[in-house]
């Protein structure tokens, strides 16, 4: 019999019992430290042997040494993102002191062995061998394949006589296939204005998904009424990147929120330098000195986020936008408007940032400035085009649609959002309605409130039909506006249909084929460990009707 959702929940952060191998698939094509690319050495036996891979420092498993301390190695958790019809990838880290410089550890690879198993824990499915190098943090991360489509599984990692907790994913259904997607949608999650109490609430939704949408770390201190401290100072290296992760990885909540399901992942500003926009930053660092500082800060990343070899980075480049789906149920288009975009309209020769800006601001009209990037711009109306999901949804950063700041005669227009890049809005609109992918519904974050809204290619003479539905999930912790700004910001703007400000939470997206809900749900306190959870406003969405129905 398997384990009931609150025998599982109660061992979601506990250690699972160590086991015997069996025969694994799948082998991921990995990017070398230095941009090459290898496939990594396969040794396959008769069932009961387990697969070798070597990760890209190529250190040998078979001479690697397995961890041999007295403490827990596994103090940050398990992961798993990026679910496929066969399989996930799978993640952890070696840091049997995360706080401390390369975690705790020797700068020697270990070997580190990982069970895949049935959802009630009693058969292992699939194993393997692999090596945590000290090069990447000791984190680990294996891409499993030949799994059965829309089943949950659970999994773990062991090294020594040490194991990890046990994890849980479910695998896409096959292609065409699916009747149902049930994920949380969450942003902002700055460590010190809050805990993390909504993590544990998104878990006992039981969702099929998490969908992260920027601001995973905060690498700035700010906010007023701390319940928490960053450990000090701003980072600006790969090992203060890598304590800030560790930081707000060690939190349970979070910990148990990756554990309980897979996530798919994309970042916005903080988890580098507040409002940068591609190789520019807030404080007019030299390009040089910046570029050195985000190739740190997307490494640390990287090492700690449940995605594969081939998404590695590439000094200060990395590609994190693509497309995951869900059988024939959904796409869901994850964007990146960070690494690509032009710089802010009108700030000073040098420097990134926000401002509220007005009609003086000629440049923010510039046709030629983008938020994503013609690369990815071309690669996301491909991706509309080909899909053939009942439901399409866009996970990107902020408020996609027009939010005039300055509420009365005057008009004022925050330059870090969409709205400091109206021509990139307009063509983003254009193409997702050209493309005709079905039911299109842009997530978001960032903004740090809760709104949903309706999106036209001209605000100014909307047509009868949007281009596309808008829903912003407010913020795990991170401090915005209260609730009569939020207002008065709805007046001022039509197509925001309604908001709720000076609370925190979440969101929670239900697909089925022939309807929708979404479900903003808000903390009574972020500052409570304890806090309860309301559901804000329930919206129903019905196939094919493209509107906000009240």
């Amino acid at each position: 019999m398997g384990l009931s959702r609150r025998d599982w929940l109660a061992r979601a952060l506990a250690a699972g019992a160590a086991g015997a191998g069996a025969a694994c698939g799948g082998v991921p094509v990995t990017p070398q430290p230095d941009g090459k690319r290898t496939t990594p050495r396969r040794v396959v036996g008769t069932a009961g042997t387990a697969e070798t891979t070597v990760v890209p420092g190529g250190a040998d498993p078979a001479t690697a040494a397995e961890w041999r301390g007295d403490s827990e190695p596994f103090t940050l958790g398990v992961a798993s993102g990026l679910p496929g019809p066969a399989g996930a990838t799978l993640w952890t880290r070696l840091a049997p002191r995360p706080m401390q410089e390369g975690g705790g550890l020797d700068p020697v690879p270990l070997r580190v062995r990982w069970e895949v198993l049935e959802a009630d824990g009693t058969t292992v499915l699939r194993s393997g061998i692999t090596v945590a190098e000290p090069a990447w943090a000791h984190s680990v991360r294996v891409s499993v394949d030949g799994l059965a489509p829309d089943r949950a599984y659970r999994y773990r990692f062991a090294s020594g006589a040490a194991t990890s907790a046990v994890g849980r994913f479910r695998t896409a259904p096959a292609p065409g296939e699916g009747s149902r997607l049930r994920a949380v949608f969450a942003s902002c999650q700055q460590y010190e204005q809050g805990f993390f109490a909504a993590w544990r609430h998104a878990l006992a939704e039981d969702p099929d998904l998490v969908v992260f949408l920027g601001d995973y770390v905060y690498e700035s201190s700010w906010g007023r009424r701390h319940v928490r401290k960053h450990d000090p100072g701003v980072p600006r290296t790969l090992e203060a990147y890598r304590r800030r992760h560790a930081l707000y990885r060690g939190d349970p909540d979070l910990q148990a929120a990756h554990a309980g399901c897979a996530w798919l992942v994309t970042w916005d500003d903080h988890e580098v330098d507040n409002d940068y926009a591609a190789d520019l930053s807030q404080r007019g660092e030299s390009r040089e000195a910046f570029l050195a500082r985000r190739a740190a800060a997307y490494r640390a990343y990287f090492e700690h986020m449940p995605l594969p070899w081939s998404m590695a980075p590439r000094g200060a480049s990395m590609r994190l936008h693509g497309h995951l789906d869900w059988g024939g149920l959904a796409r869901i288009h994850v964007l990146d408007d960070r690494q690509y975009r032009s710089a802010q309209a009108c700030s000073p020769p040098g420097f990134a940032g926000s401002r509220v800006v007005g009609p003086e601001c000629e440049a923010r009209l510039d046709p030629a400035r983008t938020m994503l990037g013609a690369e990815q711009e071309a690669w996301l109306a491909g991706s509309l085009r080909e899909a053939r999901a009942r439901w399409n949804l866009i996970a990107q950063q902020t408020l996609v649609g027009r939010c005039d700041q300055r509420p009365g005669p005057e008009e004022g227009w925050w330059t870090d959002g969409w709205d400091g890049y109206p021509a990139a809005r307009r063509r983003l609109l254009e193409t997702v309605r050209a493309s005709g992918a079905a039911n299109p519904i842009a997530l978001g974050g960032d903004v740090h409130a809760f709104y949903a809204g309706e999106l036209h290619e001209d605000f100014d003479r909307p047509g009868p039909r949007p281009a596309m539905l808008e829903f912003v999930g407010g913020s795990i912790t991170s401090q915005g506006p209260a609730q009569t700004r939020v207002d008065a910001l709805r007046e001022a703007n039509p197509n925001l249909r309604w908001g709720a400000g000076g609370v925190n939470g979440y969101g929670l997206l239900e697909l089925a084929r022939g309807g929708a809900s979404i479900s903003m749900r808000g903390l009574d306190d972020a500052a409570d460990r304890a806090s309860r959870v309301r559901t804000l406003r329930r919206f129903e969405l019905r196939d094919g009707v493209g509107r906000l129905e009240s």
